[in-house]
């Protein structure tokens, strides 16, 4: 537009021609493309900064969204696409913080696969790691999209329950139960009935992660001695 503006203005022109105004410019023609020349480098000087603007710009968003993907990755458990123990203090942090903010309640439930050594002894390890990987995916169901699925050992998981109280997490357990009693149903192993102990335990301000954790763990193991899991539970 520039260059265009100029070579208005360079060749000879009439801007009005009602007679009452009239403009001339004279020049060279050494000046002239020595004109044209330069505005030529200008405008592709111009250009190709866009160019390389515009490269740098989708170079780094590119690189932001892979960093954010690499540290994704990091946090998720690979055979079971559900966070791993290593993301749990950055999530559980998180939702403290949120609960503590809001002032709502904080509900952690640790959940254990009952005699998953038998699973691995009797159908080998590969089918070991596919029952890991269907009760993370019945977890994932029998919870609300705000909630976090974390895979907290070797077959524990921990669900993470913001704003809910024990009685919530007590309705969470009910559809884990139904969703495991469904499992079953589907006769996916052979003379084998899969079932879960849980364990829950609120969040309240001034006791730390490791408390909280140690109580729901506490309730955990005492369910599976009394030998009520939430199969048993349902029926």
């Amino acid at each position: 537009m520039v260059a265009a503006c100029l070579l208005v203005v360079l060749f000879p022109a009439t801007f009005l021609k009602s007679g009452y105004f009239r403009f001339e410019v004279s020049v060279n023609k050494e000046v002239f493309f020595g004109l044209i020349a330069l505005l030529t480098v200008a405008n592709s000087y111009i250009v190709s900064r866009r160019f390389q603007y515009r490269k740098m710009r989708q170079q780094l968003i590119s690189a932001t969204i892979q960093n954010e993907l690499i540290r994704l990755q990091s946090f998720t458990d690979p055979l079971t696409e559900v966070y791993n123990r290593r993301s749990l203090d950055e999530m559980a942090g998180r939702y403290i913080s949120s609960a503590r903010r809001r002032k709502t309640p904080l509900t952690f439930m640790l959940v254990d696969i009952d005699n998953f050594r038998d699973v691995n002894s009797r159908f080998g390890h590969l089918t070991g790691d596919v029952v890991l990987a269907e009760v993370a995916s019945v977890l994932r169901t029998s919870v609300r999209g705000s909630d976090a699925v974390v895979r907290y050992g070797g077959d524990e998981f921990l669900l993470i329950l913001p704003e809910s109280t024990a009685d919530h997490a007590a309705r969470v357990a009910l559809r884990i139960a139904e969703n495991v009693r469904g499992w079953n149903e589907s006769g996916h192993l052979k003379n084998f009935e899969l079932s879960l102990s849980l364990g829950v335990a609120e969040w309240h301000e001034g006791v730390s992660l490791d408390d909280t954790l140690n109580l729901a763990d506490k309730e955990m193991y005492a369910m599976k001695h009394e030998g009520h899991t939430p199969t048993s539970a349902a029926k």
